[in-house]
């Protein structure tokens, strides 16, 4: 079955050697660019703006804005039409203090989308770094960790990764097309392939409101206005049995657990990238499934390995999953009142 006569076929339903041209996904920020972010991240900085309250202010620095509006507005179109991600390089956190460089990061988001919580704690940056977490503990989110996290979602629209610090070695970035994906698994395994779109367990890693219910439930697969829309974290599906009240897995959903992580990481299918610092990852959640390699890091605290992952709300993404648009606390919402999080 070729790609363009098979399921969802789209931009988006790329293999590795429709991507191998770097210049088809990735941009160098120039000059007059990097300068307006260092301008506006020095400018929230000296306000004393809050994460939350940098959205609003980024309209009164218009000078910042015209010159970075343009970049944000064809990634963003790359984004939601093209084949759902890019690497940004260029953004200038040698030039800026460790607040103005978020502060900076969370404005160029505001172009793409809304910032969401990703937690209890309401956090609209979340520092991806390993600070000794136990890796096996079903609780602990393993961007906590330095262990490998294999293909999986997250919980937006869209996902924002800048490197601050790049670890010693390993820590790659794998993506792959979750679209690509499932086009190989429905022609090589049509009997397991409509296992994606019925309602899966998933465990919430300890993140549930008081009383809620420690899982939610929502199919791999959905299909929203004849494209496939997937959402996917296979640890989180396998450690959910470890929950009352939830079923094991039958042997066919074991079977194609496997066959979906397997299919992910063929090299044939898959693009890598190594961050370097300044790097900023932007995703297209619904359509883009990724991975990080382990890593070993630097022992000096100051040389760590740091990423800021931004999680980021866009209405107009049609294809996202509405529970889970607005967030870790929409999300919550949503398991708090019983319901089965399809909308």
């Amino acid at each position: 079955m070729s790609p363009t006569s098979s399921p969802f076929a789209s931009r988006s339903a790329w293999r590795a050697h429709d991507v191998a041209d770097t210049g088809l996904w990735q941009w160098v920020l120039d000059s007059r660019e990097q300068a307006a972010i260092i301008a506006l991240g020095n400018w929230l900085a000296a306000q004393g703006t809050s994460d939350a309250c940098v959205a609003p202010l980024v309209a009164a620095y218009p000078d910042a804005l015209r010159e970075l509006a343009p970049r944000m507005a064809t990634i963003r179109q790359a984004l939601q039409h093209g084949l759902g991600f890019t690497l940004m390089r260029g953004f200038p956190v040698q030039h800026l203090s460790a607040s103005a460089a978020r502060l900076a990061y969370l404005a160029l988001g505001s172009l793409l989308g809304e910032a969401m919580p990703q937690n209890r704690q309401g956090e609209l940056l979340h520092d991806v770094r390993d600070i000794g977490a136990d890796r096996h503990d079903p609780n602990v989110r393993l961007s906590r960790t330095n262990a490998e996290q294999d293909f999986h979602t997250d919980a937006a629209d869209i996902i924002g990764l800048l490197c601050l610090n790049k670890s010693r070695s390993g820590g790659e970035s794998r993506i792959v097309s979750s679209v690509a994906v499932y086009q190989e698994i429905a022609a090589s395994r049509p009997d397991l392939a409509p296992l994606l779109f019925e309602p899966w367990y998933f465990h919430l890693k300890g993140e549930q409101a008081p009383g809620a219910l420690p899982y939610f439930r929502l199919p791999i697969a959905r299909m929203v206005d004849g494209q496939l829309s997937t959402f996917f974290i296979g640890w989180y599906l396998r450690d959910a049995e470890l929950l009352e009240g939830v079923p094991a897995l039958s042997d066919a959903q074991r079977e194609l657990l496997s066959l979906y992580e397997a299919v992910a990481n063929r090299a044939d299918l898959g693009l890598q990238m190594q961050f370097e610092p300044g790097d900023v990852q932007w995703l297209k959640n619904s359509v883009i499934l990724h991975k990080r390699s382990e890593y070993q890091d630097w022992p000096e605290p100051e040389r760590k390995r740091h990423l800021l992952r931004q999680w980021l709300a866009a209405d107009d993404f049609t294809d996202g999953i509405v529970a889970l648009r607005r967030g870790h606390e929409a999300a919550a919402a949503a398991v708090n009142k019983g319901t089965s999080n399809h909308a």
